[in-house]
C-alpha cells in the first residue's frame, strides 16, 4: 500500500488505535483524532513522528471539526481515507437513559461521523476520489433488548452510510460500512452492566482483537466494498435475518435481558 493520508477518529483505543498503528507501519501518514491527548500519545509511542500525528479533539463538536479539518488540509492535504471509529454508550432501557446520556450516544458514533464526512466531502468530490469507512456494531442491523439509545445511535450511523452510498454513486468517492462482532477492548470495563445484556445467542460469534479488526479495515481500503460483516458466523446471522427476521428477533429477545415485569 503506497503512502497516503488517513484520518481516524476514536484513535485513542481499540479498533481506532490498532488501525492507526497498522497504517503508519505501512508508510501511511495518519491523523489520530480523540478527546484524550494522553491516550493518543501512548498510541503513537514508537511510531515515526512525521507519520503519526495526534490531534486532540471532540469529534461531536461540529465547529471544532470544521476548524480542525481545515488545518489538516492546509498542512497535510485532503485525506484519502476517513475511518470513523468514535463510539460510546452504555446499554440501557429507555427509562434508564437520561437526556445527557442519549446525547452522548448520538454524539459518538453518529454526529462524529457526520461532521467528519461533511467536512471532507467537498474536496474529495472535487478530487473524485476518497473513502469513508464507518465502523459499526451488529446492533445496527440485528438488535437486542436493553440497549435502546445505543441501538438507535448505531442505526443512525448505518443510515448515514446508506445515504452516502446513494449520494456518492458515480463520484469516485466511496462509503463503506464495516460491522464487527464483540471486540476485546476496554469498552465493557468503561461501561459496566453492558456486557451482561449481550444476548446469549450472540455469544456464538467469536470475540475479535482490535488488531484483527484493523486487518479487515486495511483490506477494505485496498478493495472497497459497500458493506463488510466480520467474522463469518456474524454473516450467517445477517443471512438468517434477511430470510427469517421474525425468528432472529425472537431469539435475540428470548436470550437477551428483558424487563422483569411483576405479575399482578
Amino acid at each position: 500500500m503506497k503512502r497516503h493520508l488517513a484520518v481516524i477518529t476514536g484513535a485513542s483505543s481499540g479498533i481506532g488505535a490498532a488501525t492507526s498503528r497498522a497504517l503508519v507501519q505501512r508508510g501511511w501518514k495518519v491523523i489520530l483524532i480523540a478527546r484524550n491527548a494522553t491516550a493518543l500519545g501512548k498510541v503513537v509511542q514508537g511510531l515515526p513522528q512525521d507519520l503519526a500525528i495526534i490531534l486532540p479533539l471532540d469529534a461531536s463538536d461540529g465547529g471544532a471539526v470544521v476548524q480542525a479539518t481545515q488545518k489538516i488540509m492546509t498542512e497535510h492535504g485532503v485525506p484519502d481515507v476517513v475511518v470513523n471509529c468514535a463510539g460510546a454508550g452504555t446499554w440501557r432501557f429507555i427509562e434508564e437513559t437520561s437526556p445527557e446520556e442519549i446525547k452522548q450516544m448520538m454524539d459518538a458514533p453518529f454526529m462524529a461521523a457526520f461532521h467528519f464526512s461533511h467536512a471532507f466531502m467537498k474536496p474529495m468530490l472535487a478530487r473524485k476520489s476518497g473513502q469513508f469507512i464507518h465502523v459499526n456494531s451488529p446492533v445496527s442491523n440485528l438488535g437486542w433488548p436493553g440497549a435502546t439509545g445505543y441501538m438507535a445511535a448505531r442505526w443512525a450511523l448505518r443510515g448515514l452510510h446508506e445515504a452516502l452510498r446513494m449520494d456518492l454513486y458515480g463520484t469516485g468517492v466511496r462509503s463503506s460500512h464495516v460491522v464487527f462482532s464483540k471486540v476485546k477492548s476496554g469498552y465493557f470495563v468503561n461501561n459496566p452492566g453492558s456486557e451482561e445484556r449481550l444476548p446469549a445467542i450472540a455469544r456464538i460469534v467469536r470475540e475479535l482483537t482490535p488488531e484483527e479488526c484493523a486487518t479487515v479495515i486495511l483490506r477494505t481500503i485496498r478493495r472497497p466494498k459497500n458493506e463488510v460483516v466480520y467474522p463469518a458466523m456474524l454473516k450467517v446471522f445477517y443471512g438468517l435475518n434477511m430470510l427469517m427476521p421474525a425468528v432472529v428477533r425472537w431469539l435475540a429477545v428470548l436470550t437477551g435481558r428483558r424487563h422483569n415485569i411483576p405479575s399482578n
